[in-house]
């Protein structure tokens, strides 16, 4: 789960440029996120972090019936009853928090999509949606964007999950590729995961700007939290990538360089520029 700081700058930035009606959806969801992932916290009884997940499975279900029990459950209904926001999905936010403390390996490449789109269904596709209330939904459109900003993220974290167990990467594409899954804890890579993560985070990005590619001038506007999110997505995958063969670091700088583009990305979406 997130806890990079610039994953969770991306989450404020995103809040910050959201339209001021959008904010308290974010917000909500965001701090959803960060409190299921709590579970996962490193020395938590193991026992204590599955009753904490199925409270929490619990409690996403009486969220989507209209009747949540949680401070933060509570302000994500009230935050939605102005638009059109569903919360069906936010039980992805427990099935890979559950995925990941058990450190299940992601066998194909159509399991580890299947994680991201959970992960998109709870926070990405209630953003977009309550964003563009009263336009025809995209699902399909908001799951592969969210799969892909998620993928980046893990990406990003290569070598530290694999050392606790998670692999990032399908075991059937290393197989292929001849590289042992042991290898991803042990930067700097060689030049076959090299070039398997390279290729990986180009075919990301062109994911994310394929998604946003055909956006009228009007969903940008409402749309520019998701489109901040979005870019400095794009920057995180480019600083990955470029920083092969070894693990990207975050240097202070990144904090300057994201602020300046995520208001420029927030600039384009409001002028259409």
């Amino acid at each position: 789960m997130p806890a990079r700081p610039d994953s969770l700058r991306t989450r404020y930035l995103a809040w910050l440029y959201s339209p001021p009606s959008q904010r308290p959806v974010v917000k909500a969801l965001c701090g959803l996120e960060s409190e299921i992932a709590e579970s996962l916290r490193p020395g938590l009884d193991h026992h204590v972090a599955h009753t904490r997940l199925q409270w929490w499975r619990e409690e996403c279900e009486r969220c989507a019936q209209g009747r949540p029990l949680h401070p933060l459950t509570r302000e994500l209904v009230s935050a939605c009853a102005s638009g059109a926001s569903p919360l069906a999905g936010l039980s992805g936010l427990v099935d890979t928090a559950v995925w990941d403390l058990a450190a299940v390996t992601f066998e194909t490449r159509r399991e580890l999509t299947a994680y991201g789109e959970r992960w998109a269904a709870a926070v990405i596709e209630p953003t977009a949606t309550h964003a563009l209330a009263g336009l025809p939904p995209s699902a399909h459109r908001w799951r592969a964007l969210g799969a892909a900003l998620r993928e980046i993220e893990m990406l990003q974290e290569l070598a530290p999950e694999a050392r606790a167990g998670r692999l990032r990467v399908p075991l059937d594409e290393l197989q292929q590729a001849g590289i042992d899954p042991a290898d991803l804890t042990r930067p700097p890579w060689r030049a076959a995961l090299s070039a398997l993560l390279r290729q990986r985070h180009e075919a990301l990005r062109a994911s994310v700007a394929e998604c946003l590619g055909s956006l009228t001038a009007e969903e940008q506007q409402q749309l520019r939290g998701v489109l901040v999110w979005a870019a400095l997505a794009w920057q995180q995958s480019w600083r990955t990538q470029r920083a092969l063969p070894n693990q990207v670091r975050a240097p202070r700088y990144h904090t300057l360089t994201d602020g300046w583009h995520a208001w420029r990305a927030a600039r384009r979406a409001i002028t259409g520029a």
